[in-house]
């Protein structure tokens, strides 16, 4: 299964790229043995200006090397144009492809995960994929080419000076794959620091406001200055350890490339025959060799831990990714059941307590209790959260054999924190989608927004999550929201906790105008002339329902409801 999840979205890189690889990957080929003719030109130059026989002429020379030249700015072109072409394509196409099976998430598995794993996976990994992978890839055929051309043109000019060579760079080669081994593991460290991190900063800027009004602020930039130098200290390692890494292999490149040449200059001063232009090719050849020693090893252990950050973001977005299940019958023909419902975030300490209620198809319903009390926990479990005991009816249909994503379909949800993307306001009402003009402008009209489009138009932007907008703005957004999506089953949580009295009285208002539409709302607007407008009220304490009945009737009965209006008045 891994192998195949694996698969996926590798495939995504080469998905209707392959030919732009292909011809990258061709020129990358192409520049390498480009080097390999120039030290044979080098060294036909060398023994033709030191009177070898059978040297080559200047006029020759002089035109392959106008040859080479005009190669070199050819494929140099060719690369211009093609190989990053085809890295921009195939992260956009692994970008899309990822984030496209995220939002295909199931619903209540996403609410347990950390957000902070998905940031990272969209941020830095990527940035670690793209050039310890994509662009690595092509660095590992250029040196496995160096490695193989350098010993056929080796072996081709002289074995013994090639076993000479090949001695030499035993070290570089020791050292590149002892340090290759520490990198790999070095960066997949930084990657989870980073993630860290990132979890860290995200709870600083949702909490802000918490932060500013208790003064913390001290307090919380130095948790978030600890999660960041942990994350920098790991990339100072992987940067220490890289840098050794240079260091050594450049000593060891430099002693073999020496070596090879002072050994050379032995065998032809004790009379081993080589001409001066092809002992300085050996260097050349051998400096070629070395790079792809050197270079190899860290290049296939940095591209082991770039595939890794592929497959740490493909099996956090797998994992709990199945949406099984039957689809939700439409349209709702009498009502969502609760029976004997239990649930608890952790063991012994529940939430909710056999709760037993009934919400009939098209009626409204106030749910109200202290805070604390379980009602938007009852709320979330409609909505599809699970772990819970005791069973939710959508007519006939248990909550667990239904699709998260057709209850989704038929379920619209306003949260006391409405979430606005930074778009036009049509966008945020319409999510994006295309609908017909009229059906929008309805939405509008019901939703209470028709002054705000009169006054800003209807493509006014509304800032990072809303910031150019009000409370009692968005909420009607997220009202029309659910008017567009023509949703069965509204639920609103505590939807109007942050506004002002007048406009929570119109957020209510409009709610309950919704006709057809199954509403359940958790309030703690006691308004006597809004509640009476609502089918049933009910009233829980300590996650269990102890009243329920219409406005009048638990005033009349004098219990905890009326406890409850008595003290909001």
């Amino acid at each position: 299964m891994k192998n195949k999840l694996h698969r996926a979205y590798t495939a995504q890189f080469y998905k209707g790229n392959h030919i732009l690889y292909w011809i990258a990957m061709g020129i990358a080929v192409c520049t390498i043995g480009l080097n390999f003719g120039i030290t044979w030109l080098m060294q036909q130059m060398l023994d033709a200006v030191s009177q070898v026989p059978d040297s080559l002429s200047l006029t020759k020379l002089g035109m392959l090397t106008v040859g080479i030249i005009l190669l070199i700015i050819f494929f140099k072109q060719a690369n211009y144009w093609t190989k990053p072409k085809f890295l921009q394509r195939a992260m956009v196409q692994y970008k899309d492809y990822a984030f496209g099976m995220l939002t295909k998430k199931n619903l209540a598995a996403f609410r347990r995960e950390s957000v902070s794993d998905y940031l990272s996976g969209f941020s830095n990994d990527l940035n670690t994929i793209e050039t310890d992978y994509l662009k690595a890839q092509f660095e590992i055929v250029v040196n496995i080419m160096a490695l193989l051309g350098a010993t056929l043109m080796m072996l081709w000019y002289s074995p013994v000076m090639t076993a000479i060579a090949l001695g030499f760079c035993v070290l570089p080669m020791l050292v590149a794959i002892f340090t290759g081994n520490k990198l790999e593991k070095s960066q997949k460290q930084v990657s989870v620091k980073n993630a860290n991190f990132l979890a860290a900063l995200k709870d600083a800027l949702d909490g802000f406001p918490i932060m500013k009004s208790f003064g913390a602020e001290k307090e919380i930039a130095e948790v978030v200055g600890q999660s960041s130098r942990h994350a920098e200290k790991a990339k100072c390692n992987t940067e220490k350890l890289d840098t050794l890494l240079d260091m050594f292999s450049a000593v060891a490149g430099v002693t073999a490339q020496l070596g090879t040449l002072l050994v050379g200059c032995a065998l032809t001063i004790s009379g081993y025959v080589i001409t001066p232009g092809k002992l300085i090719a050996y260097m050349d050849l051998t400096g070629l060799f070395i790079m792809g020693i050197r270079a190899l090893p860290v290049l296939l252990a940095k591209r082991k831990a770039a595939l890794a950050l592929v497959d740490k973001l493909a099996t956090a977005i797998d994992k709990h990714a199945e949406d099984h299940g039957a689809e939700l019958m439409e349209p709702l023909d009498q009502e969502i059941r609760l029976s004997h419902l239990t649930f608890a975030y952790e063991p012994e300490k529940p939430v909710l307590k056999d709760i037993s209620c009934t919400f009939e198809r098209g009626k409204s319903y106030a749910i109200v209790g202290a805070s604390g009390s379980g009602k938007s926990t009852l709320l979330n479990l409609l909505m599809g959260s699970d772990g819970y005991e005791g069973d939710i009816f959508f007519d006939t249909q248990e909550l667990r054999q239904i699709r998260s994503k057709s209850l989704c379909d038929a379920i619209s949800m306003i949260q006391q924190n409405v979430f606005v993307f930074n778009a036009s306001i049509r966008d945020n009402i319409t999510m994006f989608k295309e609908f017909p003009k009229a059906q929008v402008d309805q939405a509008i009209e019901l939703s209470g927004l028709s002054p705000l489009i009169s006054e800003r138009g209807e493509h006014a932007l509304c800032g990072e999550n809303g910031c150019h907008l009000s409370g009692g703005e968005k909420q009607r957004i997220s009202i029309a929201r659910s008017l567009l999506k023509n949703a069965q089953i509204l639920l609103a949580d505590e939807a109007t906790a942050s506004l002002d009295a007048q406009t929570a009285y119109q957020v209510c208002d409009a709610i309950l105008n919704l006709d057809g539409i199954t509403r359940v709302v958790v309030t703690h607007t006691l308004d006597a002339s809004l509640l009476r407008r609502y089918n049933q009220i009910l009233a829980i304490k300590a996650g269990t329902i102890i009243e329920s009945g219409t406005f009048d009737d638990l005033i009349n009965r004098k219990g905890y409801f009326y406890s409850l209006y008595t003290l909001s008045q």
